[in-house]
């Protein structure tokens, strides 16, 4: 929220074309107005970025340590004691080197004074153009839809556990505590049309330090409660080669789940698809590429490490049944109060995680309508609400009425397909090779101009080549596990 000066709105009407400052952040990134720096303004005329490491961070380990570390045991008694932590540790080197990749495309040319891409598909257009910004927009839109509605659905999971959890100690596990996910999709959608009328990235860094906290706490919990199971047992579950094949798993099924095993885990690592954006929240100098490089390098290895102890300490805890959800699959049931904990701290995380990941989706959508309808009253026209002090809120009523559509109906799809690792592992394939490992591959060749057919070149390719295999696999066992949970499934009645 910018302060309400005499300055800052003549600054805003001279440099922003007469839109309220807001819009502009969400709409502007083909014009960019190049004033001097000053103390206020950055060289793009925007209002000074104040990102640092430790944001940078927050918003990563926001989006990457979400509900997808608590498949990571099942994922790992997909694959065993070898191929689980080889292919967890596989992905975290891919992702940050990628990543590295990507954070140098954020500015065209020089790093510290090249014109500044503000988003994924800004940086394809510079970098890339043509067809590729469509390909990468859907590709990259979809995704983040798809986010919303497993996010919707494993907050409902976890909100019915804390209620199943109390349930089972009242009943002393004689009561199956069935309900249904419905009212709890719907009160976290709720909450999510609340927050999500904040209007731009840069002010989410609250909610994202807030949802960083909350990952380490049920992780964490998560982690002891594994130790704790296998001290009780006194020896550590699971085989090399993971699931047993017998009369509950055949074959085939062993593959299909091992590749979802892999879209899984793939999913737990999924935060390219924000990068850029998250770059743009970061003051300079030094260069914001320098600076999100450490980020990444910061985020991906704590959150490696937490991957790592969680999928493993779970695995050797329950072995080949090694529950979906850690926490709410009903592995643990004691200490009950502990389990709450950990799930509200789940809920809360993943309020903030729905944010991160759709306001890139908020800001293309009101960007195109600005573009179509520049003279549209309520599109490009706030009402500012006091807020006390010298702060104010822009309420622009085109952002209120469509972001709580886009919610209502990610949550109505949430409803209707309800499978947490069937979902989860497919957003990690269909997201993982196209977002994190081609389009940043494709746009450091060009950036650098890379030769065609060098040594370098054919690594890259070799490396874009093998990770797009991976995707196909993975992308296969999931399809196949949704299919398979959709007979027995039955829209908006769905019970667990």
């Amino acid at each position: 929220m910018a302060p309400d000066t005499d300055y800052g709105k003549s600054l805003n009407n001279n440099n922003n074309n007469g839109f309220p400052h807001h819009q502009v952040l969400n709409v502007s990134s083909t014009v960019q107005p190049q004033p001097a720096p000053s103390k206020w303004f950055d060289d793009d005329g925007r209002p000074k970025r104040t990102g640092t490491v430790w944001t940078a961070s927050a918003h990563i380990i926001t989006a990457v340590i979400g509900s997808g570390v608590l498949s990571l045991a099942w994922a790992t008694a997909q694959l065993g004691w070898i191929a689980g932590p080889s292919v967890m540790f596989l992905f975290s080197f891919v992702t940050y080197y990628t990543s590295t990749l990507l954070a140098s495309c954020y500015r065209s040319g020089d790093p510290l004074t090249g014109k500044r891409n503000y988003t994924y598909m800004d940086a394809v257009k510079s970098n890339l153009g043509g067809s590729m910004v469509k390909l990468c927009g859907s590709v990259q839109y979809m995704n983040l839809f798809g986010v919303a509605i497993g996010y919707t659905i494993a907050s409902s999971i976890s909100m019915m556990a804390v209620k199943r959890s109390n349930c089972f100690h009242a009943s002393k596990g004689k009561d199956p505590c069935h309900m249904n996910a419905n009212p709890y999709m719907i009160a976290f959608g709720i909450v999510e049309i609340i927050f999500s009328q904040i209007p731009d990235f840069d002010q989410l860094w609250w909610l994202s330090i807030v949802a960083a906290v909350m990952s380490f706490t049920y992780s964490t919990i998560g982690l002891g409660l594994g130790v704790a199971q296998v001290v009780q047992n006194g020896k550590i579950l699971g085989s090399l080669t993971g699931i047993t094949i017998g009369p509950s798993v055949t074959q085939t099924q062993k593959i299909w789940k091992s590749f979802q095993a892999l879209g899984d885990i793939a999913f737990a690592y999924s935060y390219s698809i924000i990068l850029i954006e998250i770059q743009d929240t970061i003051k300079s100098p030094p260069a914001e590429a320098k600076t999100m490089s450490k980020a990444s390098l910061v985020s991906v290895s704590v959150t490696t490490l937490f991957y790592m102890l969680c999928g493993s300490f779970g695995y050797a805890a329950f072995g080949d049944k090694s529950p979906g959800n850690l926490l709410t699959g009903f592995g643990f049931y004691n200490p009950y109060w502990l389990l709450d904990i950990a799930n509200v701290a789940i809920v809360v995380h993943l309020v903030g995680a729905y944010q991160v990941y759709c306001q890139p989706l908020f800001a293309f959508v009101e960007k195109q309508a600005v573009q179509r309808f520049p003279d549209s009253y309520i599109i490009t026209n706030d009402i500012r609400i006091p807020l006390g002090g010298r702060r104010h809120y822009n309420l622009n009523m085109f952002r209120m009425v469509w972001r709580t559509i886009f919610v209502v109906l990610t949550t109505l799809i949430a409803m209707l397909l309800p499978f947490f690792n069937g979902i989860v592992g497919l957003l990690g394939a269909l997201g993982f090779w196209p977002l994190t490992v081609y389009f940043p591959v494709e746009m450091y060749i060009a950036q650098k101009k890379i030769p065609k057919w060098s040594t370098r070149w054919i690594c890259l390719q070799i490396l874009s080549a093998a990770c797009l295999i991976i995707t196909v696999a993975a992308a296969t066992g999931s399809i196949a596990g949704v299919l398979h949970d959709l007979k027995t499934a039955k829209p908006f009645h769905t019970t667990y």
